[in-house]
């Protein structure tokens, strides 16, 4: 952590660099941050309230565009976060082999502009929760419950970070893990929370879901955001005991491996 600390220079820049690059030459610029989740929204609320009724069926008493908005946006940057910290040990080759610093900053890097997309993401989520009460299809109401949301915020940083360096490292020595991960995150995703609701019967299907630590912080958004009250205390602790686990684990894995990423890269 003491060499973190020392090297954060570097880590910003590596963020800045991340970011840059990603939006080099590109006609939308940081649109694309926004074009993403905000599609997605779309494509999801036009199958769920054309092809379905997602009151009815699924019991949302909420805007459906607002309850998927909510739920992509951080899947978003989970999403991004991940698929950017499998390859970053492979992409950095040259200065992985050649120049010494913690390894830790090339995934930590993909974490961070991940998270600035995720904060213009938030932006237009104000926007549209805006819309949404000018039109009275929703009604905001200022509670405490949204001191919660940096909390929530730190605990899904901690998780990708965690799960993120373990990623990194393993596909260092196994190529084919990216392949896995990208398949294996687009599953995922209607498993936890983000465009349905996960089932809440008691039934085994709901306890296996229950374990993926993102069904709670996705619940937790949508409480502190849309239903104005504080999350579970319950799920809460638990996906932010797995957040630290994660943390601990994949930093302490990461460290303890790191002196065979020039040889293996």
């Amino acid at each position: 952590m003491d060499e973190l600390i020392r090297y954060r220079q570097l880590l910003l820049s590596l963020i800045w660099r991340d970011v840059r690059v990603r939006y080099k030459q590109s006609l939308l610029g940081v649109g694309w941050a926004v074009l993403l989740p905000v599609s997605m929204m779309l494509v999801f609320t036009f199958v769920f309230t054309k092809a379905i009724d997602a009151k009815q069926v699924m019991g949302i008493d909420m805007p459906y565009a607002l309850f998927a908005y909510v739920g992509l946006v951080p899947w978003t940057f989970f999403s991004m976060g991940l698929t950017g910290c499998v390859g970053s040990l492979v992409a950095n080759r040259n200065l992985v082999t050649k120049v010494y610093f913690p390894r830790e900053v090339f995934p930590l890097s993909c974490v961070g502009s991940s998270f600035v997309d995720f904060a213009i993401g938030c932006a237009v989520l104000v926007g549209l929760a805006l819309y949404f009460e000018a039109t009275g299809q929703w009604s905001f109401v200022m509670t405490r419950s949204l001191l919660l949301l940096p909390v929530l915020v730190l605990m899904q940083m901690a998780l990708t970070a965690g799960i993120g360096m373990l990623l990194a490292m393993a596909n260092l020595f196994y190529r084919d893990v990216r392949q896995v991960v990208g398949v294996g995150i687009q599953l995922l995703m209607f498993v936890s929370g983000v465009v349905v609701p996960t089932p809440s019967d008691g039934s085994l299907l709901a306890r296996v879901i229950s374990v993926n630590p993102m069904v709670p912080i996705i619940a937790g958004y949508r409480d502190c955001i849309i239903s104005g009250v504080a999350p579970p205390a319950g799920p809460l602790v638990y996906a932010a005991i797995v957040s630290c686990v994660m943390l601990i684990s994949g930093w302490w894995c990461f460290r303890s491996a790191s002196h065979r990423f020039a040889e293996c890269i």
